[in-house]
């Protein structure tokens, strides 16, 4: 299930920055399209990256000792 946040979260980062470099081709500030296309892009990869860090960080690390259960339970 990790690798299904990896994928989606790199595919998140690419489209958000295809997005950002779409919108800043176009007229910033003056293009309503644009400066939306800006807002949505910026989102959309800091929405990836995010996930792709979570979920490369859930995958390499260990719980603290101290919030584990000895019965398994949560």
């Amino acid at each position: 299930m990790n690798i299904f946040f990896l994928i989606l979260g790199g595919l998140s980062a690419l489209m958000g920055l295809l997005t950002l470099i779409a919108a800043l081709r176009g007229r910033v500030g003056e293009s309503r399209k644009s400066t939306a296309q800006l807002i949505a892009g910026m989102m959309l990869l800091a929405f990836g990256l995010v996930l792709g860090g979570f979920a490369i960080a859930y995958a390499t690390t260990e719980p603290y000792p101290e919030f584990a259960n000895e019965t398994g339970a949560a």
